[in-house]
């Protein structure tokens, strides 16, 4: 932010992010009150604060005037970072705060330049006489030409770091520091600690959707728990082939895949829809078709 070299000895220059992370505050800050408001008005019949809703936040808006800048020269972004208005226009090198002009214009160009265009846009809207809607065109041309002025400053903003919006451009307030910021010490070995894990976290955060888990769960279970070599007697439906291959229970509705093993149809229908490439975990076979087990053929298995 550029200053004069007189200025820089009494008053602190704020940075950019800082007036921009000010002007967030205070626009979340607006939407909790209002939000906070409408709630009072929950058992009422709805739309009851429609039609005086421009009024209403104006009325809001000139209390939280009252109690920023008007008692303390800044809002409650700023209040929040350290920050609070300075007028500009003194030729002092000191801090020197708004006047009562400047206030009651922040006022008007704030709060009453917002309720205009909310309330002129309401009537105009029910009125078809040719006047009204001539008097609309005008006030919309009015606020996109603002619109485009803010813009122009908001560049010119960013380049010099002065009024970050067209109203302090225009009544000659600026930001700065209430007092001297304290000059943060930050360890190498942290900040690199900090970016390490960040960019671990954000690797496993776009590793982790490419990797089949089920698969891999399937794979370790078939290394762990292998058929050949089964004592006699440990698992007498195993040892039968009347166990599920992946769940280990009875079948349900007993399937196959083209391998000797039997499959639940829960089973390896759920297994079979996450992979295409699913495997049989006791031999490795591909599924070739999903073929129910013959009712027949059961039967005689089971006896």
């Amino acid at each position: 932010m550029a200053s004069s070299p007189g200025k820089e000895k009494s008053v602190n220059p704020v940075l950019r992010i800082s007036q921009l992370d000010a002007l967030e505050l205070n626009k979340a800050l607006e939407q909790l009150v209002w939000s906070q408001f409408t709630s009072c008005f929950h058992g009422f019949k709805p739309g009851v604060l429609a039609r005086f809703e421009p009024e209403v936040k104006a009325l809001l808006w000139l209390i939280l005037w009252r109690f920023t800048i008007y008692s303390r020269n800044a809002t409650v972004g700023q209040a929040i970072l350290n920050i609070q208005y300075k007028n500009n226009f003194s030729q002092t090198e000191k801090y020197q705060a708004l006047s009562k002009h400047q206030k009651l214009w922040y006022l008007i160009l704030t709060v009453g330049g917002r309720w205009l265009e909310e309330r002129s846009y309401d009537l105009c809207s029910h009125r078809q006489l040719q006047s009204f809607c001539r008097v609309k065109h005008y006030i919309s041309f009015g606020a996109g030409l603002v619109k485009l002025c803010g813009l122009v400053n908001f560049l010119i903003f960013l380049q010099k770091g002065n009024f970050a919006t067209l109203t302090e451009r225009v009544l000659g307030i600026r930001s700065v520091f209430c007092k001297p910021q304290s000059v943060r010490q930050v360890g190498f070995e942290y900040m690199n600690r900090e970016l390490l894990w960040h960019g671990f976290a954000e690797f496993l955060i776009y590793l982790l959707p490419l990797v089949n888990l089920q698969k891999l769960k399937l794979k370790l279970s078939s290394w762990s728990l292998p058929v050949a070599g089964l004592p006699e007697g440990a698992n007498p439906l195993a040892a039968e082939g009347r166990e599920c291959s992946l769940c280990g229970d009875w079948p349900t509705l007993p399937h196959t895949i083209g391998c000797p093993h039997l499959f639940c149809y829960y089973c390896i229908k759920s297994n079979y829809l996450v992979d295409m490439y699913f495997t049989c975990p006791k031999c490795g076979s591909e599924v070739q078709s999903l073929q129910p087990l013959p009712y027949k053929t059961e039967l005689r298995e089971l006896h």
